[in-house]
């Protein structure tokens, strides 16, 4: 029997998120999506054959346990959002593409993680909750992704890398071996992290230097 699960999000990355259960359900059907909850009121009706379910407030009505995928990219908004949920019953599977290569040497992934199509984890890495690797990410041995973390498409993260809580890193990002970078800090697309980067931080460039810093 097929578990009931609604995307938080319906933006462009939460439509994704629903080809990717979509492409899941095509290799074994586990999920029954039942549509999308989003803050945004002016939402049409049907988004991509699902329902706008309503606000997260309305989810929090709910009186059926049902699981939550999320379908958002921004760390911090991630993170609020859970929070919100932190007083209700939902579940939160982990979301992993059928082609994703996955290795079986000491892997651990946290729950309600989203990885995407074509992304390769290889050995001795601990993902921890909440954690986005969009399309085509690479990840290095013995490197620790910490939680609510998010990866655009074709990030490289090469071996012995440590990842803060809330880092978010954009497009084509490359981040060299032996490595650590800061909480809640953004690396701009294309960027290449040859030496580690402080927390609150935003660092662009080839190699990437902190622009400014955040709270």
């Amino acid at each position: 029997m097929k578990g009931k699960i609604a995307i938080i999000g319906a933006g462009g990355f939460g439509r994704e998120v629903k080809m990717l259960i979509d492409q899941i359900n095509e290799a074994k059907p586990k999920y029954d999506i039942i549509g999308f909850y989003d803050d945004d009121g002016n939402l049409p009706n049907i988004i991509n054959g699902l329902p706008y379910l309503g606000s997260i407030d309305d989810l929090t009505k709910r009186d059926d346990k049902i699981s939550i995928a999320l379908g958002i990219g921004v760390s911090d908004v991630k993170k609020n959002i859970i929070k919100r949920l932190e007083n209700f019953e939902f579940k939160y599977p982990t979301l992993i593409h059928p082609n994703v290569w996955l290795g079986k040497d000491d892997v651990t992934v946290g729950k309600g993680c989203v990885i995407c199509a074509n992304t390769v984890i290889t050995c001795n890495i601990k993902i921890r909750d909440f954690v986005t690797l969009n399309l085509s990410c690479t990840v290095g041995h013995d490197t620790e992704i910490k939680s609510f973390s998010s990866f655009m498409p074709s990030v490289n993260i090469s071996g012995e890398v440590i990842i803060e809580e809330r880092v978010y890193v954009g497009t084509g990002a490359k981040i060299i071996n032996q490595l650590q970078i800061g909480e809640n800090t953004i690396v701009g697309a294309g960027a290449v992290v040859a030496k580690s980067l402080p927390a609150n931080c935003t660092a662009v460039g080839i190699p990437a230097k902190p622009i400014k810093f955040h709270s």
